[in-house]
């Protein structure tokens, strides 16, 4: 009996090995096949130019104090990281829904808004000495979306803008001709958010009221992309007016797929990015490119299993930009299961570093009106 128990473990650890090396090879494969719709694009239908009035339509809005995911505070936060003067922030959650029956998410579809929810407790959060928090529900493309060639895959994620860009004419029709905003997102948010800044902002009155736009989890070519956003890449933790991204990977980091899909995708300006740098700001330095160490990490924020609630942890990880632009941490934290292959950090880009982007927000809005002369600055 005895035997056969260990030929039956011996057994349970080669299918457990062949399987990890058949993750390892074919991940990108198996990843479409699980998360890829077979079914047909359907054509979204547009929604009403007043659509947003309706406060159904958003996770956070002023007036919903009570049930605003993005009012939430982490243990360990209270009292912490100061008072800011009144500014306006717009928030895009990133992909939060996986399922390959549709192309977009429904409206109102329930485990998709649950997953939104934690999303913006855990980054949303980090922005909210913004005196108005608005992030809107949208269609958003699913996963699959983004692991495929197939022109649904683009529609899909064009009818998602459609919807964020109505949220934020709506947005910026709701808040006060004066007051300065922030704009923020991550992942498929920021490529909204990025979209935004083109064809919305740029050259428009709104966009000398932007205190800074955070586009974290999305790659921005320095050569292809940033000279069409609009902003220039934030240089300094006081500059008002500027753009900040990083994508984070523990070490030894293997980017290799994020690299190669990055390399084949077209820029802003029309042309392959290739090789060309990413855009990495420092999240502890508040400025493009460099190190610091853990002892400067103002806190992370360590998820409970199911990333529905955490804690600030303070020294966790250091940050490094390397020399294509990723952000690198070093060993390995524990923030949970949801790191993806190559030792990616994705899903945890602004938990990593929950204080000083709460900390960077409150300094860039504080030296708010910056080289632009608008508003009043902070004292």
């Amino acid at each position: 009996m005895a035997k056969k128990f260990l030929y039956l473990v011996a057994i349970i650890i080669v299918v457990i090995f062949v399987g990890l090396i058949a993750l390892s090879i074919w991940a990108k494969e198996l990843a479409q096949v699980a998360l890829v719709p077979s079914t047909e694009f359907v054509e979204q239908e547009t929604l009403a130019a007043n659509a947003y009035e309706d406060a159904a339509l958003w996770y956070s809005k002023p007036g919903m104090a009570g049930t605003d995911p993005a009012r939430w505070r982490p243990d360990g936060s209270q009292g912490s990281g100061g008072s800011a003067p009144e500014f306006a922030l717009f928030f895009i959650h990133p992909t939060s829904y996986l399922n390959r029956n549709n192309w977009n998410a429904p409206i109102g579809e329930e485990e998709a808004e649950r997953v939104a929810r934690i999303y913006l407790r855990g980054m949303a959060s980090a922005f909210q000495s913004a005196s108005q928090i608005w992030a809107p529900k949208y269609r958003q493309a699913t996963m699959g979306a983004f692991l495929t060639d197939k022109v649904e895959g683009q529609q899909a994620i064009d009818a998602a803008y459609a919807d964020v860009r109505e949220a934020y004419r709506h947005f910026e029709n709701s808040i006060a001709a004066d007051i300065p905003i922030v704009l923020a997102g991550h992942s498929q948010g920021s490529l909204h958010l990025l979209r935004l800044l083109r064809e919305e902002m740029a050259g428009s009155d709104i966009q000398n009221r932007i205190i800074a736009a955070y586009a974290i989890g999305w790659p921005i070519s320095v050569e292809h992309d940033l000279p069409s956003i609009g902003l220039p890449a934030c240089a300094d933790p006081a500059q008002t007016g500027c753009l900040l991204s990083w994508s984070s990977f523990a070490e030894p980091a293997d980017p290799s797929e994020v690299m190669a899909t990055y390399s084949r995708s077209i820029g802003f300006d029309g042309t392959p990015r290739g090789s060309s740098e990413i855009l990495c700001t420092n999240p502890l330095t508040g400025r493009r490119g460099g190190s610091a160490e853990q002892k400067d990490n103002l806190g992370t924020l360590v998820p409970n299993a199911d990333i529905s609630d955490g804690e600030l942890v303070v020294g966790a990880v250091p940050a490094r930009c390397d020399e294509r632009g990723l952000l690198l941490i070093g060993d390995p934290p524990e923030m949970g299961p949801y790191a993806l292959p190559g030792n990616n950090y994705h899903v945890y880009d602004i938990s990593l570093f929950y204080g000083n982007t709460r900390s960077d927000v409150i300094q860039r809005a504080r030296a708010w009106p910056g080289e632009n002369g608008i508003g009043d600055a902070a004292p």
